[in-house]
């Protein structure tokens, strides 16, 4: 699938009129409360913004690997109100060195993997080379997913059977070698794990009650209960993850930093998560009130027309969010969306599964930026089945299942091998000590 070719259509059906009533009956004093939310969150985005503006790429927290459990309480607190973080030194250089040369040396070797664009090829639908299967099987890979999954917690008096936020699993994805000079339209701003599914999904709708309570500010990205049960893929749409990442994450491969094409964020998961969650039920006034019309007295509930602003129709499916500055004015993404500060080889940078982020659009450097994706996957009962699934896969050396299907690597020069995962802790993160029932 080329991201340069998606038509996205934001028709949706008539049926989410339904959903948006159901939901509103869900919830008492439904309208009441939700407009007072909706006032005071857009109060809050205003002063946010400036805040984040002016604090640029300095806004998203850097840790030491090394350092991770021996953070203080308040860097903690800023790194989950972030909702992204930098880990700095987790694989030595001349490791990630290695793995930067092999997947070179891979693409040469093979140059009739699926990728994009044509014909300079630069994010490649690659799950199992040598480099990547060795990446994630990495002991500090691991431990810097298992530190990230502790991020959650369970609620006391809640039984989670099969629940273990320290032992992580391994979610095979891809790796980009992004070219300088080359622009980028295929990464706007927008959210993954789940699309309509955060609303049309009873137990995923979960995790934002105190959102759609009106009580916004008591809202909990990190509460695990409602996660890890949540169906974030309704309509099996290729590319849309069926598992729970806390965080989504990458390991440089080269240093990279502002305006050379890399990631940046909307740095703060509980103001944004309210907002993307509310916005459904809320419309411009026909005839303005003030001049402002970002002035909260501008806008209106309503719920008599089915459109959930950034979620749009796509291969039978839904895709989104996709905030952008007609959908979603008020997170003014033109300002606040932040580059990730300066990284090196070797560094980590993860986010929150709910995080608004995006793909710089330029790459003004002077060498390639190549990462690749490794998200942080807790053992959960749901992710487990997954990893079972996708375990089959990479011994066979075809597409996990999450994924569209593309042509076999098990014929492609430099595929990893299970023999090639010697720790214990990567054996056991990719499956291989999970029994089958």
């Amino acid at each position: 699938m080329d991201p340069n070719k998606v038509v996205l259509d934001p028709i949706l059906p008539l049926r989410f009129v339904d959903l948006k009533r159901e939901i509103a009956a869900s919830y008492p004093d439904f309208e009441a409360r939700v407009t007072r939310a909706w006032t005071e969150v857009l109060q809050q985005l205003e002063e946010t913004s400036k805040a984040v503006v002016a604090e640029g790429s300095n806004i998203i927290p850097q840790v030491q690997f090394e350092d991770l459990r021996n953070l203080r309480p308040e860097q903690v607190a800023t790194i989950k109100r972030r909702g992204c973080v930098v880990i700095k030194d987790v694989v030595g250089d001349a490791e990630v060195a290695k793995w930067k040369a092999s997947l070179d040396v891979f693409v040469k070797a093979n140059p009739d993997v699926p990728g994009f664009p044509d014909p300079d090829k630069q994010f490649f639908h690659l799950y199992w080379t040598k480099a990547q299967v060795l990446a994630r099987a990495h002991p500090n890979v691991l431990r810097s997913s298992a530190w990230i999954n502790e991020l959650y917690h369970v609620k006391e008096g809640s039984n989670l059977e099969g629940v273990d936020l320290s032992t992580p699993l391994s979610y095979a994805d891809r790796f980009r070698i992004r070219h300088p000079g080359v622009a980028w339209e295929v990464h706007p701003p927008h959210v993954d794990g789940g699309s309509i599914e955060r609303w049309e999904d009873k137990v995923f709708r979960s995790c934002f009650d105190d959102i759609l309570n009106g009580n916004w500010r008591n809202h909990d990205p990190y509460d695990l209960e409602g996660r890890i049960n949540a169906r974030s893929s309704l309509y099996g749409r290729p590319g849309q993850s069926s598992i729970f990442r806390t965080f989504q994450g990458w390991l440089a491969l080269s240093p990279t930093g502002p305006h050379q094409g890399t990631i940046k964020f909307f740095p703060d998961v509980l103001l944004s998560n309210a907002y993307l969650i509310l916005r459904p039920f809320f419309h411009p006034k026909p005839e303005q009130t003030s001049d402002d019309p970002l002035d909260a007295r501008n806008w209106r509930y309503d719920i008599s027309t089915p459109d959930f602003p950034g979620i749009y129709a796509f291969y039978g499916g839904f895709t989104g969010p996709r905030p952008n500055n007609i959908s979603h004015p008020h997170l003014r993404l033109d300002e606040t969306m932040t580059s990730a500060p300066e990284v090196n080889a070797g560094d980590m940078v993860f986010w929150h599964c709910d995080l608004v982020h995006s793909v710089e659009r330029e790459h003004n450097g002077s060498s390639d930026c190549a990462v690749m994706y490794i998200p942080a996957v807790p053992t959960t009962p749901q992710n487990t089945e997954y990893i079972k699934r996708q375990k089959d896969t990479f011994v066979q050396g075809s597409t996990p299942p999450d994924f569209p299907k593309t042509a076999p690597e098990a014929s492609y020069v430099g595929i990893g091998l299970p023999e090639d995962i010697v720790d214990a802790m990567g054996k056991k993160a990719m499956g291989f000590d999970i029994q089958v029932a």
